[in-house]
């Protein structure tokens, strides 16, 4: 009879008949002839709340609830929770579901309510968003049931310490897989780009489609068959494409949520499993004062489940960023030429410019692609209005702060390192461009 004892009645309904009956007691002294009327009604009011409590109770275990999501969250993404609610009462009750969310969320308000019929279930559902990797774990769901008397109301907690990882997004991974599959990248943002037939593999031939580029016809084939038919080309296969991630003290920076760290994560995974599809080779170097994590590249059924799992352990150090020891180990742990998207951010252009020789010895042995993270939050001070002086100031530092970027970018591009300069939460679709634009041109 646990339960019995945290079966409460100062329920809303009860406080409301309770406070009426309190008033009219108080009107009986001036007037005793409500007294008797006053005495009734709360006699009255137990019974019907000792009756409500023998209908609560009477089923020793009258609610199950159990809590159903999937296996592993996806990091920054809507991730969907359902809690599944029985009933074993005879009689219709209201339920109200309050779930304890782990304490990474600091959500204490969520209030689940629903109606159950006699023996009946009812799913109750809701979304979670994680924005940082690692183990999330949950509380009890707590469940307050009320007969529709609602004089009393009976408490269930279950599913106490319930733990679900969070990897980072194979949501995101599968969206883009989709449109890989449907060739739809367009619909992301990803630009079409026209291919080339040289240094690249023929195929096949098939038949003309509009669209297709007429320097492609095969006239053999055409003259053969009778009708149009075109020679369709390929990507150069196994080609390496490697993910250079930072882990020091400049990834810690958050947008909307998520820090550039988990940002570059999730756009590495993303472009990992389409080199892979593609049938590149895909690999993963984390690095910070030094080399901490080195995936070579692979293309086996695997390789993407054992980046998941290296990107999914990943930290920020805090650590200054030592180029020179990246340099020393992509040197002799890469020794085919390879695309290297190097995630990372440059506060400044002089910190650019002390790493800058390392990059450009990088670049003379592999396709460097650096990505260039734009403060979307400064783009926001620049809509403000100029209220005073310091307005005026903010907006002036602001404007030289995103000019240093652009700068950034074009010194790089001057000494033969590509760059991706993008807004944070547009990371995946601007390297994916970049990627498409590097196979297309043929450059690696």
């Amino acid at each position: 009879m646990s339960n019995a004892l945290r079966s409460f009645f100062l329920t809303s309904r009860f406080f409301g008949i309770g406070w009426g009956i309190v008033a009219l007691f108080c009107a009986a002294f001036p007037f005793p002839f409500l007294l008797p009327v006053a005495t009734g009604l709360l006699v009255a009011l137990a019974a019907v709340t000792l009756v409500d409590t023998l209908l609560l109770h009477r089923v020793r275990s009258g609610i199950n609830a159990s809590r159903n999501t999937l296996d592993k969250w996806s990091n920054g993404d809507e991730n969907p929770v359902t809690i599944t609610v029985t009933s074993r009462y005879g009689i219709p009750v209201d339920v109200r579901v309050l779930d304890e969310l782990p304490f990474q969320f600091q959500e204490r308000s969520l209030d689940l309510h629903a109606r159950i019929p006699p023996g009946g279930t009812r799913e109750l559902n809701y979304m979670v968003r994680p924005v940082e990797r690692g183990v999330y774990t949950y509380g009890a769901i707590n469940i307050l049931v009320r007969t529709r008397l609602g004089l009393a109301e009976r408490r269930y907690r279950q599913e106490q310490g319930k733990e679900v990882a969070t990897y980072p997004s194979y949501i995101h991974l599968r969206k883009y897989e989709l449109m890989a599959l449907a060739d739809r990248w367009s619909m992301a943002g990803v630009k079409k780009v026209r291919r080339s037939a040289q240094r690249v593999e023929f195929e096949r031939i098939r038949n003309y489609v509009p669209g297709d580029d007429k320097r492609t016809v095969n006239w053999k084939a055409t003259a053969r068959l009778g009708e149009l038919m075109v020679n369709q080309y390929q990507d150069e296969k196994a080609q390496q494409i490697i993910s250079l991630i930072d882990t020091g003290r400049t990834m810690k920076m958050p947008f909307e949520g998520l820090t550039l760290l988990d940002r570059a994560i999730n756009a590495s995974l993303v472009l990992s499993d389409i080199a892979i599809k593609k049938d590149d080779k895909a690999g993963v170097i984390t690095y910070s004062d030094k080399v901490h994590n080195l995936l070579p590249p692979g293309r086996d059924k695997t390789q993407i489940k054992k980046i998941l799992e290296l990107l999914y352990a990943q930290r920020t150090d805090f650590a200054e960023t030592d180029f020179d020891a990246l340099f020393a180990r992509a040197r002799r742990a890469l020794g085919q030429r390879s695309l290297l998207v190097l995630y990372t951010n440059f506060e400044s252009l002089a910190a650019m410019r002390r790493q800058l020789p390392f990059l450009q010895r990088l670049a003379r042995a592999h396709l460097v692609a650096v990505v260039i993270f734009r403060n979307t939050e400064l783009d926001e001070l620049l809509t403000l209005p100029d209220r005073d002086t310091v307005d005026v100031y903010v907006k002036t530092i602001t404007g030289k702060l995103m000019h240093e970027k652009r700068l950034i970018a074009k010194e790089l591009e001057s000494h033969g390192v590509l760059t991706i300069l993008t807004r944070p939460q547009d990371l995946s679709v601007n390297v994916l461009n970049k990627y498409l634009e590097i196979k297309a041109r043929a450059l690696i």
